[in-house]
C-alpha cells in the first residue's frame, strides 16, 4: 500500500511516522487488499481537527481521528470504479487525519504509551476507510474485534 504521508507541523518523531505508516502497511497487508491501494494520513493539532470535525461533521470540538472514505457515496459527485479494469487506477481508500495532541491526551488517560496511541488511531482510521463502523452494537464488535486483532499481530497489544 503506497501511504502519503503528511505531518503539517512537524510534530512527530521519525520513530512515530514510520510506525504509522508500518502498521497500516501491515493492515492492509492483513487485508489482502492490493499493492496498488492507496491512502494519506495527515497529523494535525486539536485546533486543526476541531476545524475539520465542525464543518465536515457539525461538532464543533477537537477529536482524535477523522477518516474521509474515497468508496462512501456522496449526493451528486461522481463515484469512480476503482475495480474497472481498462481505468486501470490504483484504489485510494480515502485520508485520515490524526490529531497528535489528542492523541497525547488519550495515551496519558488510558495509561499506555504514545506510541500505541498513535497505532491504534491509525488503525482505527483505516478500518473506517475500508467500511467498518461502529454505530451499531454489533458493527462495533466487529470492528473493534478485528482492530484488536491487527494491533495484537503487530505487537501494540494494550
Amino acid at each position: 500500500m503506497q501511504i502519503d504521508f503528511m505531518d503539517e507541523m512537524n510534530l512527530l518523531t521519525t520513530e512515530q511516522a514510520d510506525l504509522i505508516q508500518n502498521v497500516l502497511t501491515f493492515a492492509s497487508e492483513e487485508l489482502k487488499l492490493s499493492d496498488r491501494s492507496e491512502c494519506s494520513v495527515t497529523i494535525v493539532t486539536n485546533e486543526r481537527i476541531q476545524e475539520i470535525n465542525a464543518e465536515y461533521r457539525g461538532i464543533d470540538r477537537p477529536t482524535d481521528v477523522i477518516s474521509f472514505a474515497m468508496d462512501d457515496p456522496v449526493e451528486g459527485e461522481l463515484m469512480i470504479d476503482f475495480d474497472d479494469e481498462e481505468l486501470d487506477l490504483p484504489h485510494h481508500y480515502g485520508d485520515i487525519i490524526i490529531s497528535i495532541e489528542r492523541a497525547k491526551e488519550q495515551a496519558e488517560e488510558y495509561g499506555h504509551g504514545l506510541y500505541r496511541e498513535l497505532g491504534f488511531l491509525a488503525v482505527h482510521g483505516f478500518l473506517h476507510l475500508m467500511g467498518y463502523d461502529h454505530q451499531t452494537p454489533e458493527d462495533e464488535k466487529v470492528m473493534f474485534g478485528l482492530q484488536k486483532e491487527l494491533l495484537n499481530a503487530y505487537g501494540l497489544e494494550k
